[in-house]
């Protein structure tokens, strides 16, 4: 207490001696607030000397404000003015300093009296505390740390006995804090690891950390789990050992998966197949024995290096498709490639590459799983191949069935046509005296179509002979010039009939060949016949002989129809034909280019086919070298010969039945109508199906006989469109064609037609066949 204001210097200087020398910060104050004296401490917490701060307001010198608010706060010297009583720590408070530095304080202050009993000052006295906030949060984090980790956090005397247990000892082991504290540690160990305690306590008592110790203990419901534990000695403020600390991991998922993983190294070691994994760069990080006993390479050969060191160099490309599609998560499965092993040798693999992800579920990098599959390749394509030659074979025999057919068909349609028209008119002129007129035509027909038929024979005897091998050339020295004379001059005739003009540009030097001349022509002759055949009225065709270097060519170029690239490559094999459907505009068996293309080989020759494509003509080149080539003689075939029969009109059997006949063969069309008019029928003729349908709407006919291959519209065609009209439902119908197979003639009853009769028909057959028909029938209703 202060006794006198007479001595108040006396005590400034005992109290500033005493006050000076205490650790914590101090400040006096007279009665009104103002400074009398900073100690060293609060000089340095303030920023303010003691000389300048002498005097001043006490807010001035120890600004403070809440910690939470920023607000200022009420000094505790003013409420001891205020109360003369005792002000105790005030918490959350900054003290502002003179340069603008805060720093957390705790203050307190007390009332100086005099012998009155009055305020006759305050001493203040606060503290720094910011270490002991930093070591209250630490503390306080460690402890956050400890109750939220998942592991086991615990402490132990040095007896052995439970001192401190975090909620993740009470979520592994199942005991709560209140359960543990205060029991022995052997509580929850099986009682065979027991007697690991005490030589682990020794490990402590001497200072020693023992690091991540496997072992197992029990937890509440019995059931033992595996843990790795870490323990570290705990020392007081003396640094003297009193006890221990515990982190443990349940680690039986880690365990039974590092059982696992070792099971499945061992697989993966044993395993014959290639197993190996890459990092997302393609480096290779993992080799197992199969890929060293597939691939020749030991792991330390390859691990570190690049994959593509195993790729041949047309493969390298594939690796950056093949990581982008593992970067974006996918598996590439039994992708089939090649390797390359340490010997050079290349070999078949199918590998299965997916992604390796880590624990956050990155991708870093891929697995592959590969089978050497060279020689079961080599086998599945051995298969592939003995299959593909056996489906070949089959669709050979096929593809040659159905060419036998189709020829055969055709072979007796192009028979029969002719010998239709000889054998009717044979019979015709047979019957009776004839007219002039009719004998004459008769004969002419005959003769047309007997040559045709000969043609046919011939070439069938010439495929013969180049098929066996027995063809033979009576080999001489022939002018090409004079042989394509003779040609031109045999075909002129079918030319001019057709309106087809024919030209020739001849090379007078072409110079001669050794060759057969009746084959050559025959070669020519071919060639001009086929030219007039697929060219139309109004067209050209034209001849060019010329020598090229050791060769003469001749070449015949017509404006015809011109020939279907697809179809080129195969003009000249036999029995082939662009067209061999019913409906085909030109007749043959597709012999003549076949026979063109084996009689210029055997005179050691070429020859070639062009054409710009479908009504653009067409151009066919003969090369023969100026050599000599084998002799031999031609062979002569001949045909057989056919008897005609009778038959007798005088009682006009068919005397007022209309009939309508569809043929396109002018001859047949004719020879019909003859036959059918002397037997009394009155007959209307049609050419194509077309024209067919509109006679029969305007003629209401009672009988039709019709063939069956014509253009654009063939038989068929023309009957189901017959049958479609209400008024011809029952028309009976005859199908008169050269097509004779069996599968013919169900065929032309199954479209339509009640008869089917053959070329070439017997005209008292076909008399007979009419009349029994529309007898039947009662013809058109």
């Amino acid at each position: 207490m202060i006794k006198s204001s007479g001595s108040l210097s006396f005590d400034e200087r005992w109290f500033a001696t005493a006050l000076s020398s205490i650790g914590d910060a101090v400040i006096a104050t007279d009665h009104r607030g103002q400074v009398l004296f900073l100690n060293p401490v609060a000089e340095a917490l303030t920023g303010w000397p003691d000389a300048e701060a002498h005097g001043k307001e006490l807010a001035e010198i120890f600004p403070i404000v809440n910690e939470l608010t920023r607000t200022p706060v009420e000094s505790p010297v003013e409420q001891v003015l205020a109360t003369g009583q005792t002000v105790g720590l005030a918490n959350h408070t900054v003290l502002i300093g003179r340069d603008r530095r805060e720093c957390p304080v705790d203050d307190s202050a007390a009332p100086i009296k005099d012998e009155h009993g009055r305020v006759a000052g305050v001493i203040l006295v606060f503290r720094d505390i910011t270490e002991k906030r930093r070591a209250d949060l630490l503390n306080e984090q460690l402890v956050a740390i400890v109750e939220s980790s998942d592991d086991i956090i615990a402490s132990k005397d040095l007896d052995g006995v439970i001192t401190s247990w975090n909620r993740g000892a009470e979520r592994i082991l199942g005991y709560t804090a209140a359960e543990v504290i205060g029991k022995p540690v052997s509580m929850l160990m099986p009682p065979e690891v027991i007697e690991d305690t005490q030589r682990i306590l020794g490990r402590i008592r001497r200072g020693e950390t023992v690091d991540h110790y496997q072992t197992r203990r029990r937890r509440k419901d019995g059931t033992v789990i595996d843990v790795s534990l870490t323990v570290s000695p705990i020392r007081n403020a003396e640094g003297e050992i009193i006890g221990a600390s515990k982190v443990g991991r349940d680690i039986t998922d880690q365990r039974k998966a590092q059982e696992l993983n070792e099971r499945l190294a061992a697989i993966v070691e044993s395993s014959d197949d290639i197993i190996a994994s890459k990092d997302l760069d393609g480096v290779i990080t993992s080799w197992n024995k199969g890929a060293e006993r597939v691939l020749g390479y030991t792991a330390a050969e390859v691990i570190g290096r690049h994959v593509s060191m195993l790729m041949p160099p047309e493969l390298v490309e594939d690796m950056p498709r093949i990581l982008e599609k593992i970067r974006r998560g996918e598996t590439v499965d039994h992708y089939q490639t090649r390797r390359r092993r340490k010997d050079g040798t290349v070999i078949d693999v199918s590998l299965t590459v997916s992604p390796i992800r880590n624990a956050e579920g990155e991708i870093i990098g891929a697995s592959k799983i590969g089978r050497d599959i060279t020689a079961e390749k080599r086998a599945r394509e051995e298969r592939e191949q003995l299959l593909g030659a056996t489906q070949k074979a089959k669709a050979d025999a096929e593809a040659a069935n159905r060419l036998k057919d189709e020829f055969l068909a055709t072979l007796s349609h192009e028979l029969r046509t002719p010998l239709n028209a000889i054998l009717g008119w044979s019979r015709i002129l047979s019957s009776g005296p004839p007219d002039p007129e009719d004998l004459k035509e008769g004969l002419a027909v005959i003769d047309r179509n007997a040559k045709i038929q000969v043609q046919i024979i011939e070439d069938l005897l010439d495929i013969s002979r180049i098929i066996s091998g027995t063809m033979r050339l009576d080999v001489q020295r022939v002018n090409v010039a004079e042989v394509i004379e003779a040609a031109m001059t045999a075909v002129t005739p079918a030319a001019e009939g057709k309106g087809v003009r024919i030209t020739k540009v001849l090379d007078p030097l072409a110079g001669p060949v050794s060759g057969d001349p009746a084959r050559l022509q025959q070669i020519i002759w071919n060639l001009l016949t086929n030219a007039v055949k697929f060219t139309p009225k109004g067209g050209r065709v034209q001849v060019l002989l010329e020598r090229v270097n050791s060769h003469v060519e001749f070449s015949v170029i017509d404006s015809g129809i011109g020939i279907r690239p697809e179809f080129l490559p195969h003009i000249f094999e036999r029995f082939s034909q662009a067209d061999s459907s019913t409906t085909r505009r030109h007749g043959g068996l597709g012999l003549g280019l076949a026979i063109v293309k084996q009689l210029a080989e055997l005179h050691g020759g070429t020859v070639r086919a062009k054409s710009p494509g479908e009504g653009q003509g067409s151009t066919f080149i003969i090369s023969l070298p100026i050599t000599v080539v084998h002799e031999a003689r031609p062979e002569k075939a001949r045909p057989k010969e056919e008897q005609p029969g009778e038959y007798d009109c005088s009682e006009r059997p068919l005397a007022g039945i209309r009939v309508l006949v569809v043929d396109d063969d002018p001859d047949a069309r004719q020879l019909v109508r003859r036959v059918l008019t002397e037997c009394g029928a009155e007959v209307a003729v049609a050419e194509t199906a077309a024209e067919a349908v509109g006679l029969v709407k305007a003629l209401r006919p009672d009988i039709l006989v019709s063939d069956v291959g014509m253009p654009d519209q063939d038989g068929y065609d023309l009957i189901r469109q017959v049958r479609s009209r209400v008024a011809a439902k029952t028309l009976p119908a005859v199908a008169l064609t050269a097509f004779a197979r069996s599968e013919d003639r169900r065929r032309a009853l199954l479209a339509g037609f009640q008869t089917h009769v053959a070329k070439p028909v017997d005209p008292a057959e076909l008399v007979a066949v009419v009349a029994s028909l529309v007898e039947r029938t009662g013809g058109q209703p």
